[in-house]
C-alpha cells in the first residue's frame, strides 16, 4: 500500500495572488518570488483559480487576474496519495496542484519537484514513527514531533564515516532543490542527527545552514544509546565524520575481488 500522502511533501507556506487584483500584482509577485505561477484566492485562503506566467503573454497590466486566470484548476486533498497526485501532475502537464481541504481552502502546494522528490527519498513518516516507538519502548518516554529546520552547525553526528560517491549525490540533490528531510532528536542544547549525515555532510559543502527535518522532541533526563555511541566515537560535529573516496567503498571493493577471480 502507497502510504505515503501529499500532506507529507506539499509546501505549506503558499505565495498566493488575490482575485481582485490585476495582472500588474502578478508581475509584481513574479519579481520578488521568482515563481512562476500562483493559486488565485478569495477571502484569504478560498481556491478559485491559478495564473501562470505564460497567462500574462501580451495582456495589459491593469486586467483584472479574475480575466485570465484559469478558473477550471486541478486540486488536491492532503491525504491523497503522492502517486495519485503524480499522475495528476505529469499527465495533465501542469507543474503545481494546490492542495484543499473539504472546503476548498488552501492549505498547500505541491510541485513536480515535490514528487521526484518523494520517490527518491527513504525518509518516510513511518520511518519516523518506527524510530519513536523503539524509543518509546527502549527508554519509557513519550517522544514529541514536529517539522522544521534544524541549524547544521549544531547537528551532533552518530555516523563516523560516509563516502564521497553518495556524498555527491546529495550535493546535487540539495542544488536541484530534491532533498529529503533528516530525522533529529532534539535534546536540550543540541540536535542528535538520527539519518541524513550524507544530507548534512553536502549541506555544509555548499554553504546551507539549515535543512528540513523530522524533529522529536526528547525532554526526559535519560542519556540515549546514540549519544553513548557519538562519544565512544569522539564526536562532537559534522567536521569529526570521515569521508571515504569510492575505492575504499565497501561494495565497490566487493565488485573490484569479482572482477579479479573472473
Amino acid at each position: 500500500m502507497d502510504r505515503k500522502r501529499v500532506k507529507d511533501y506539499m509546501t505549506y507556506d503558499v505565495v498566493t495572488v488575490d482575485v481582485g487584483g490585476t495582472v500588474l500584482d502578478v508581475f509584481e509577485r513574479i519579481k520578488t518570488t521568482l515563481h512562476d505561477g500562483f493559486p488565485v484566492v478569495d477571502h484569504g485562503d478560498e481556491v478559485v483559480g491559478y495564473i501562470a506566467a505564460r497567462d500574462l503573454l501580451f495582456v495589459p497590466p491593469s486586467t483584472p487576474i479574475s480575466e485570465v486566470m484559469s478558473s477550471h484548476l486541478i486540486v488536491a486533498d492532503p491525504e491523497m496519495s503522492i502517486s495519485d497526485a503524480a499522475r495528476v501532475i505529469f499527465r495533465s502537464g501542469i507543474q503545481k496542484l494546490p492542495v484543499v481541504d473539504e472546503k476548498n481552502r488552501l492549505v498547500g502546494i505541491v510541485s513536480n519537484s515535490d514528487v521526484i522528490r518523494s520517490q527518491i527519498e527513504h525518509v518516510s513518516p513511518e520511518k519516523v514513527f518506527n524510530f519513536i516507538t523503539t524509543l518509546k519502548k527502549l527508554y519509557g518516554i513519550e517522544p514529541g514531533l514536529r517539522r522544521g529546520s534544524v541549524p547544521i552547525a549544531g547537528l551532533l553526528p552518530t555516523q563516523s564515516k560516509i563516502y564521497e560517491d553518495e556524498l555527491e549525490g546529495r550535493v546535487y540533490e540539495l542544488r536541484k532543490g530534491l532533498a529529503e528531510p533528516l530525522i533529529v532528536v532534539q535534546r536540550p542544547g543540541r540536535f542528535i542527527l538520527v539519518d541524513g549525515h550524507h544530507r548534512a555532510i553536502a549541506a555544509k559543502r555548499l554553504g546551507i545552514e539549515h535543512l528540513d527535518a523530522y524533529i522529536i522532541e526528547v525532554d526526559e533526563d535519560v542519556e540515549l544509546g546514540m549519544e553513548r555511541t557519538a562519544r565512544s566515537m569522539h564526536l562532537d560535529s559534522l567536521d569529526d565524520i570521515q569521508v571515504l573516496d569510492y575505492a575504499r567503498h565497501p561494495l565497490v571493493a566487493l565488485t573490484h575481488r569479482l572482477v579479479k577471480r573472473v
